[in-house]
């Protein structure tokens, strides 16, 4: 039997609402026959910064090493400038966006949703079919 590809993949997301990311990182790692190195910056293993510029350089290069940006697209209102800011980046390097509507969310970030390759439901068929067509490396 092959090798599984292994996708790079960088979570847009809010640290505030960790139980999302966490949950999404679960599903995908529970999925059957499905690979993936995570690019994300989680509140557990924070980027060392000391200034703003700093930190932008760091989350450019993570992205820049993935094939693939999921956007958990909930109403973040406090957040958008840097989920915007994630947005410029996957969009300066070429990389696909998939904003995830998570469970119960009936409205996306306009932002998001005008950007987006996909948009997928919160399931894991949906979400991993999504990077299998739209990963870029």
């Amino acid at each position: 039997m092959p090798a599984l590809k292994t996708y790079d993949v960088f979570i847009s997301h809010a640290w505030k609402y960790n139980n999302r990311y966490y949950s999404l990182i679960n599903l995908l790692k529970e999925y059957s026959y499905f690979n993936f190195r995570n690019y994300s910056v989680p509140e557990h293993d924070p980027i060392d910064f000391e200034s703003t510029n700093e930190l932008y350089n760091q989350i450019d290069e993570q992205i820049r090493q993935s094939g693939v940006v999921l956007i958990i697209a909930g109403k973040y209102i406090k957040y958008r400038k840097w989920i915007k800011e994630e947005i410029k980046i996957a969009k300066k390097y070429n990389k696909p966006i998939i904003a995830i509507r998570p469970w119960g969310a009936d409205i996306l970030p306009s932002e998001v949703e005008k950007i987006a390759d996909s948009i997928v439901n919160w399931q894991a068929s949906s979400i991993v079919d999504a990077i299998r067509l739209y990963y870029s490396n």
